[in-house]
């Protein structure tokens, strides 16, 4: 079962920032590989284990298969290489980005622990190809997956959070609400209370 929120930080200093936030579930998502990026992912990983936290590395499976990790986050691009039978036969769960039908049913047929769909809103982190799919592509994604774990992310604030979750995600995921906020430590609290409400 997925945490309601979870952030995604693009560094183990950001990590440690927000675990004590009371945050179970957090995503590292290193976009330009830098060096040292699997001290980065050896760190985040020991970080969330010493906080009884889940790590999820983004991209970067070999690197986190090696490391010992036993979640990765994959895009459609990414599943053009992964070895995604390589990771089920090491126990790594997967979750898998989608923005449309085609991608959607790509994602279904790999049995994935989790779909992720967006962006939701407009969203300032990226440049995005798809527009933004709305509350209601949430439903329509629901109704198609059923029980599988629904993540909505992109451009999600907290005043958005109960929108999304009552559309029928299961969890949502954030980035510049948080990160960018004066303080992100308040700010990833709130979230995490928000989440609790049911």
């Amino acid at each position: 079962m997925l945490a309601r929120v979870y952030p995604i930080v693009e560094s183990a200093e950001w990590i440690a920032r927000l675990l004590p936030c009371g945050v179970r579930l957090i995503q590292l998502r290193i976009k330009e590989r830098p060096e040292g990026l699997r001290e980065q992912i050896r760190a985040a990983q020991q970080l969330c284990g010493r906080a009884g936290a889940q790590l999820i590395v983004n991209d970067y499976w070999q690197l986190a298969l090696e490391e010992g990790c036993d979640f990765v986050h994959l895009g459609q691009g990414d599943l053009d290489t992964a070895d995604v039978p390589a990771l089920r036969r090491a126990g790594v769960r997967v979750g898998i980005s989608t923005h449309d039908e085609a991608e959607l049913e790509r994602a279904l047929w790999l049995a994935p622990r989790y779909v992720a769909l967006g962006p939701i809103y407009p969203t300032l982190l990226k440049t995005m190809a798809f527009a933004p799919q709305g509350l209601e592509r949430i439903g329509q994604w629901k109704r198609r997956i059923g029980a599988l774990p629904l993540v909505a992310i992109g451009g999600l604030t907290l005043e958005r959070l109960p929108g999304v979750l009552a559309a029928g995600a299961d969890c949502a995921a954030v980035v510049t609400d948080i990160v960018r906020n004066p303080d992100p430590e308040a700010r990833m609290r709130a979230w995490v209370a928000a989440g609790e409400v049911r």
